[in-house]
Formats: structure tokens, sequence, C-alpha cells
């Protein structure tokens, strides 16, 4: 696979996975969400109690591959949720990030990891 595919693709590829399986209907938004935070459960569970050095070996030795097993489910299971649900997630991702960007001005919060409600 090109490692360079647009999202429009990769929407595409998640599809077809889940059209060749029949999948869909058992696929709304309610269990979608759900399936979302799961495996972003799963992800959190690899680094839970981990110091910094242990987590570096994490991401640099052979648990890498869980860890990107699981980025993998959490964006499977978005992609379908968009899909589904017509959200287009480049327009997704700018709208939230013009939102941010009033909300967390360079100004107030460069350098600094504040909440807005912080500064």
């Amino acid at each position: 696979m090109d490692k360079n595919m647009t999202v429009e693709e990769v929407k595409n590829i998640a599809q077809k996975f889940y059209d060749d399986r029949d999948w869909g209907k058992f696929h709304n938004p309610k269990d979608l969400a759900i399936s979302i935070e799961i495996e972003a459960t799963e992800l959190l569970e690899i680094f839970r109690f981990k110091n910094e050095d242990q987590v570096k070996e994490i991401m640099s030795g052979e648990k890498r591959e869980k860890v990107e097993d699981e980025v993998g489910d959490i964006l499977l299971n978005l992609l379908r949720f968009a899909q589904m649900n017509d959200i287009d997630l480049s327009e997704a991702l700018i709208s939230k990030i013009r939102k941010s960007e009033i909300k967390y001005p360079v100004s107030k919060v460069k350098g600094k990891n504040l909440k807005y409600n912080e500064y």
C-alpha cells in the first residue's frame, strides 16, 4: 500500500473491509463510538504505569507493533463512524483547528500546556 494515501483512499479501504464482511448491519453511531473508546483504552493500557524510559522502550521495541495495531483499530473505527454519518474528516479537522486557534491563541499559550480556562 502507498504510504501517501489520501483520507478518501483510506476511507475507501476501510469501507471495502467492512463491506466484504457484511458488518454494516452491526454499525451505528453509538456502537462505533463505543468501539473507538474501547480501542483507545487498549492503547492507554500499553502505557499505564510506565515511566518515560519505559515509554521510549515501548515505542522503539517489540511492543511498538501493538501500539500501531491499536492506533489502526482506532482509525478504522473512526473512519467507519465518519463514513456512515457523512462526516468529512478533513473539514471536521480544519473546523476544530480554527475553533482551537481562537480558544488557544499563540500569544497566550505558546510553550505552555495550560487549558483555556487557566490563562
